[in-house]
């Protein structure tokens, strides 16, 4: 369930937008922030108050790889896989952070601290290869800036 400060949020959005339904991205990314995922009680939730059908919300959250319809952990390390970054080893990258991580793609460690996901673009093809650490940005990846990155989350 959505806090009353969220539904505020929300609310707020939708006064911003001729028609309800435009504030459904700015909807989920509140329910995001707030929860770390979005789950299917949030996203009828979320249906109710922008008055659409839940199947509508589900579309929107399934395509877009920025929304989690799984908890992740506290740090989501997402690689891209993309063409750019694939020429420059994103590959590796990812078995890199395998290995020091002990789990594999889609998987959350343990400690429930780091989730090891890989999308299909980032928008940072002139920096490949790249990953997002929740909603900042690392390019030019290489192993050493990957265990430097580890190590400062730690």
């Amino acid at each position: 369930m959505l806090s009353e400060n969220a539904k505020k949020e929300i609310s707020k959005e939708i006064s911003k937008f001729p028609e309800k339904k435009a504030a459904l991205l700015p909807a989920l990314h509140i329910a995001q922030k707030e929860q770390g995922w979005i789950s299917k009680e949030t996203m009828e939730e979320i249906a109710s108050i922008i008055e659409i059908k839940p199947i509508e919300v589900m579309e929107v959250v399934s395509f877009y790889t920025m929304f989690n319809m799984n908890p992740v952990g506290r740090y989501h390390l997402q690689v891209c896989t993309n063409l750019s970054c694939s020429l420059l080893n994103s590959r590796h990258m990812v078995k890199h952070l395998q290995d020091k991580l002990g789990i594999k793609t889609g998987e959350t460690t343990k400690d429930n601290k780091f989730t090891l996901s890989t999308v299909e673009c980032l928008g940072s093809c002139g920096t490949a290869p790249m990953m997002q650490v929740n909603d900042e940005f690392h390019e030019n990846l290489t192993k050493q800036k990957i265990d430097a990155i580890l190590e400062s989350l730690k």
